[in-house]
């Protein structure tokens, strides 16, 4: 996610959500083993998780007068661990 842009990270999140909104028709139609969904649905939380933050990130520095480029993905056990 480095050296993405505002617009690529949006993209990606929308891509993340429509691979959520797909697993989640497969599963309701019996096409998927729910082990196998639950793990999918929960890595793409977190791929979710990191692109919000990254792109929370991003606008706090342009309101800071900072530069958005320098913001840093952070890892999933960072992210996963705020408070809601």
């Amino acid at each position: 996610m480095v050296g993405m842009t505002e617009q690529d990270i949006l993209g990606r999140i929308k891509d993340l959500v429509d691979d959520e909104h797909d697993l989640r028709s497969r599963a309701s139609r019996g096409e998927l083993d729910p082990d196998v969904e639950r793990r999918r649905l929960a890595e793409l939380e977190v791929m979710l998780d990191q692109c919000w933050d990254l792109l929370r990130q991003r606008r706090a520095r342009i309101e800071t007068n900072e530069p958005p480029e320098d913001a840093q993905p952070r890892s999933a056990g960072q992210v996963e661990g705020y408070l809601q």
